[in-house]
């Protein structure tokens, strides 16, 4: 057991966003999503899963351990609600809090049209699903840097 790691966090889950680099994405998906097919075709070619939890609650576990890209416009996106873009269902909206309270300030989520969301999972390095049974729990999310602050001398 590892201190101070969300216990959603699996190893294999850890080991991919550990290996990412900086502006590699990571999705984050509902059970509807074609997670398995899609996964296939990322850098890592597989699916990770975290069963059993809800998308926002995932999000927050990911973000507990993965800066967000501060270099790009939109470091978090969402899948749009066919026929209605503007729309947030209420995944979404409880998603947004899980990245702005890890953030510490507001980061809009970006709005990629379906079949656009789907190219985008294509090219990212992982895709995560998750339980999530309500429809557009689907997020990509931009890995950033993590600054250090102190430097330790080496010996």
């Amino acid at each position: 057991m590892l201190k101070n790691i969300d216990p959603l966090l699996n190893a294999d889950i850890l080991h991919a966003l550990c290996a990412m680099g900086h502006g590699d994405e990571v999705v984050i998906c509902d059970a509807n999503f074609p997670g398995d097919s899609v996964a296939r075709q990322t850098v890592l070619g597989k699916l990770l899963r975290m069963d059993g939890v809800n998308a926002p609650r995932a999000v927050r576990a990911v973000l507990s351990v993965m800066p967000l890209d501060s270099f790009v416009e939109h470091p978090a996106a969402r899948m749009e609600v066919v026929g209605d873009a503007a729309a947030l269902p209420a995944v979404q909206r409880e998603a947004q809090r899980e990245v702005d309270d890890a953030e510490g300030r507001a980061t809009p989520f970006a709005a990629v049209e379906r079949f656009a969301f789907y190219e985008r999972a294509k090219k990212a390095y992982c895709v995560i699903t998750t339980g999530e049974a309500r429809g557009y729990g689907c997020f990509v999310f931009t890995k950033g840097v993590q600054l250090a602050t102190d430097t330790p001398e080496q010996s």
